[in-house]
């Protein structure tokens, strides 16, 4: 198993419980989801990831493929995401109340999740907490566990 990564089978009587654990030390990017483009052809739209979002999905998939399972989990998952940005004068360890918003931070993270193989889709998130904040280290800390 790579480095950080917790992932544990409990027995009690019937039921078995999963859970993955890591921390990616990483500089967070500052592109979101909800940057994604939109160009019409042919009459249609379509969309796609302009380069700075094709960079932090590739960030994203690099850092998470050596904690990538086995076989992707599956049933429903509980997910909690930690955005650790860096703390420093003007900013004390504490909550973030800045931009960038929560729910545009986890859609594309939770996208290359899938991508990578943790889950076969991520409507199987059932729980989700999505947290942001700074701190003396910066990065993303994951945990997810099958219900």
């Amino acid at each position: 198993m790579a480095k950080g990564k917790k992932q544990d089978e409990q027995t009690n009587g019937k039921e078995s419980r999963t859970e993955i654990q890591f921390f990616l030390p990483m500089r967070l990017p500052n592109v979101t989801h909800q940057e994604q483009k939109v160009a019409i052809r042919a009459g249609r739209p379509v969309f796609y990831f302009p380069p700075e979002l094709r960079a932090a999905q590739g960030k994203f998939l690099s850092a998470l493929a050596p904690y990538r399972p086995e076989e992707p989990l599956t049933g429903p998952v509980r997910l909690m995401v930690k955005w650790c940005y860096r703390s420093d004068d003007q900013h004390p360890p504490g909550w973030k109340t800045t931009k960038p918003d929560t729910d545009n931070l986890i859609k594309l993270f939770k996208d290359c999740l899938t991508k990578t193989g943790f889950f076969h889709d991520d409507a199987q998130v059932a729980s989700e907490i999505n947290e942001k904040f700074y701190d003396a280290h910066e990065g993303i800390f994951v945990r997810m566990e099958v219900l």
